[in-house]
């Protein structure tokens, strides 16, 4: 992906500035709102690395069965609960639009993160 481009997270960001240094794995997300935003973009771009590396081990799958054909079309962040750079756990609610063969899909959760080991990291959604 283009890094000057937007960033699939819809943060009005250009991809470079928002999620591409962690996916990249250059720097790592400071925030639970941020490492959602960087998981999504995973989604978008397929890349599964990224997404397994920031799923807490207690419940991470041991793989991913991404769809190329799923394509992502927006992320909308509802609200947020703590999750900051000073807690140590936090919720993220959020919507995201999919189509798979053409037809819309909605996808709503509310995301629990925590940090484990000085990192941010998934633990589960609802």
């Amino acid at each position: 992906m283009d890094g000057a481009a937007p960033c699939p997270c819809d943060s009005g960001e250009s991809f470079r500035r928002c999620c591409e240094p962690y996916i990249s794995g250059l720097a790592h997300p400071q925030t639970a709102l941020a490492l959602m935003r960087s998981r999504y973009t995973a989604y978008v771009l397929l890349e599964e690395d990224h997404l397994l590396a920031t799923w807490h081990p207690s419940t991470r799958p041991k793989q991913l069965q991404l769809n190329s054909a799923q394509r992502w079309l927006g992320l909308k962040v509802k609200s947020t609960l703590q999750g900051g750079e000073d807690d140590e756990a936090g919720e993220v609610t959020f919507a995201a639009r999919y189509k798979i063969d053409g037809r819309g899909h909605r996808l709503e959760e509310r995301s629990r993160f925590v940090r484990h080991k000085g990192r941010w990291l998934y633990l589960i959604g609802r």
